[in-house]
């Protein structure tokens, strides 16, 4: 870990510079590490001659991370930052970064100096000279708690299964991306953990992955997470996996469900009636329709049939009709262009 640099001292006119690189930073709470990673950061692309942006996305910090901020970009005027005034989370946090970012490459990484910026000039090379729209590091030797590596081993094999993007490592926070692909997708609940996933399906697929360095955590414990991303992870990995075939197009799926399960429920109301007439026709013994237990699987499957097929009207409404999911709201910003 470098020690703090001295701060620029000649103002640049970001508005005539050509943006190589925007670094998106989502953190809550992270204001021992933020003047370590910002000299950090700078060091790394003056030494590579790179035209960059810092973003600190601070999601309702209740330390003096926002203080800090401020600080560093009366120091650096490459330093943006933008505040929520309650916390968020991750998912929000970057959504607004990247609609905030203007470089030809964003790159996100964790504030916790746990992501070494060593990394970016060659993820920026790989998105640039390679031709990749999105890089994904991966974290192959880790510094994390079993109680944490061990889940996320889980929930990597089972979205490389259902997904089928081929990464180590979909929750590493250090991830390279070409701007188009940060401006056209969206970003919300849990969902900054598949970003890999809702890229491809959004057309962005040439990915690749890096092996990156993974740095012990140096001050306090992570923010961001906690047992309730452990449900809500494979929650929003099913929603992204519906909205992607079916976001546009609901009444394929629950109109076609619900046709299905109401001629089935239709079909056997239909036997269970035709068996009675006959019986009654022939002066057979029958029993009352409604001593039929399958009368009455019939008549329910009737009712979710249409009760499907209703929804799947309500969904075309709502996806015709729908506001913006990311709005949040936001205290103060720095930087601004």
């Amino acid at each position: 870990m470098l020690d703090l640099i001295e701060p620029i001292s000649k103002k640049v006119d970001l508005q005539n510079i050509k943006m190589d690189i925007s670094a998106v930073i989502p953190l809550f709470n992270e204001d021992e590490s933020l003047p370590d990673l910002e000299a950090w950061i700078r060091q790394v692309m003056e030494t590579h001659g790179l035209a960059y942006e810092i973003i600190f996305v601070d999601d309702g910090s209740k330390d003096r991370s926002w203080e800090i901020i401020e600080e560093l970009s009366v120091k650096n005027p490459n330093v943006r930052g933008i505040k929520f005034r309650r916390n968020y989370g991750k998912s929000a946090a970057l959504n607004t970064g990247f609609l905030a970012a203007q470089g030809d490459v964003v790159v996100t990484m964790d504030a916790d100096l746990q992501d070494s910026p060593e990394e970016i000039p060659e993820l920026h090379r790989m998105i640039i000279k390679d031709g990749f729209d999105l890089v994904s590091g991966w974290k192959k030797k880790r510094y994390d708690p079993l109680t944490k590596t061990i889940p996320t081993k889980f929930f990597n094999a089972a979205t490389r299964m259902v997904s089928g993007v081929h990464l180590h490592d979909f929750n590493c926070g250090l991830k390279a991306y070409r701007l188009d692909v940060v401006k056209g997708i969206e970003v919300y609940g849990e969902m900054h953990r598949y970003i890999p996933v809702i890229a491809k399906w959004s057309g962005f697929t040439k990915i690749g992955e890096k092996v990156v360095q993974h740095q012990a955590r140096k001050f306090g414990v992570t923010k961001f997470g906690g047992i309730a991303r452990f449900i809500n992870g494979p929650l929003d990995l099913m929603s992204i996996t519906f909205v992607s075939k079916f976001g546009k197009r609901p009444m394929h799926f629950f109109g076609k469900m619900g046709i299905l399960i109401f001629m089935f429920g239709f079909g056997s109301a239909a036997y269970i009636g035709i068996n009675k007439l006959y019986r009654l026709h022939n002066e057979l013994p029958a029993v009352l329709v409604t001593d039929n237990p399958y009368f009455f699987i019939a008549l329910t499957c009737m009712i979710m049939g249409t009760m499907l097929f209703l929804s799947g009207f309500l969904g075309e409404l709502v996806s015709r009709t729908s506001t913006d999911r990311n709005a949040y709201l936001i205290e103060k910003r720095i930087g601004d262009k």
